[in-house]
């Protein structure tokens, strides 16, 4: 699956939910919660592939995105703090609707900036053959990826990878955690290279079963092997 594609998605779904918090009358109190609980589930899941795939890959292939990628590491960091602040408040909290509101300002400008500047550079040097496979990547890493805010942990690899399988041994009980725990660096690393031999291969004959097998050695890196 095409990675900015299915980054995409994530910020609809999202957008989705900030539009019915926003809805929802000042004391409808168990929708509320309800719709902040999807929230944090969802843009955990979704800040933990960018940090662990999305982010160091393209930093890594993609010229010019230093300065992106940095910024937008302390933006999530600061959303993650607030997702961790809003689990444990009432919805009958006084705070409870203005931190949402900061919470849905601040993504919102986060999302608008990767969608207008990060994401089409991404495309411009990466292409569509590239993408699927960082696409593929990424919607494994997904099954692996907490569903609870961890601010404190760290957000690049290779201590995010794997804090955050831990994390999601914590957050899913129950599941079985991905080889993504193991490699760590070596997973990107990886990945990384996969990307810039797509990259190189893209006018290459037989293109299209190259591709099939890189996107398959892919996964399995993506996967630890599994």
């Amino acid at each position: 699956m095409d990675a900015i594609t299915l980054l995409k998605d994530d910020h609809k779904s999202v957008e989705k939910l900030f539009r019915r918090f926003e809805k929802a009358g000042d004391r409808a109190y168990v929708e509320k919660r309800e719709v902040v609980d999807r929230i944090i589930e969802e843009l955990s899941i979704h800040a933990a592939i960018e940090e662990q795939i999305f982010y160091p890959v393209t930093r890594e292939t993609v010229e010019g995105l230093e300065d992106q990628v940095l910024e937008s590491l302390e933006e999530h960091h600061i959303v993650k703090w607030v997702l961790s602040e809003l689990e444990d408040l009432s919805a009958e909290d006084e705070r409870f609707t203005a931190k949402v509101t900061v919470l849905i300002e601040n993504v919102r400008h986060h999302v608008e900036e990767e969608e207008s500047e990060y994401f089409p550079t991404v495309r411009d040097q990466l292409g569509r053959n590239a993408l699927n496979e960082l696409g593929d990547a990424m919607v494994e890493a997904k099954d692996a990826a907490p569903t609870h805010p961890h601010p404190k942990a760290p957000d690049t690899p290779p201590g995010n990878v794997v804090a955050g399988a831990a994390a999601a041994v914590t957050d899913k009980v129950g599941d079985t955690v991905s080889g993504l725990a193991q490699g760590g660096r070596a997973v990107v690393e990886d990945l990384v290279s996969r990307v810039q031999g797509v990259q190189k291969r893209a006018t290459a004959p037989r293109g299209s079963s190259t591709a099939k097998r890189t996107a398959s050695k892919v996964r399995e890196a993506a996967s630890g092997g599994r």
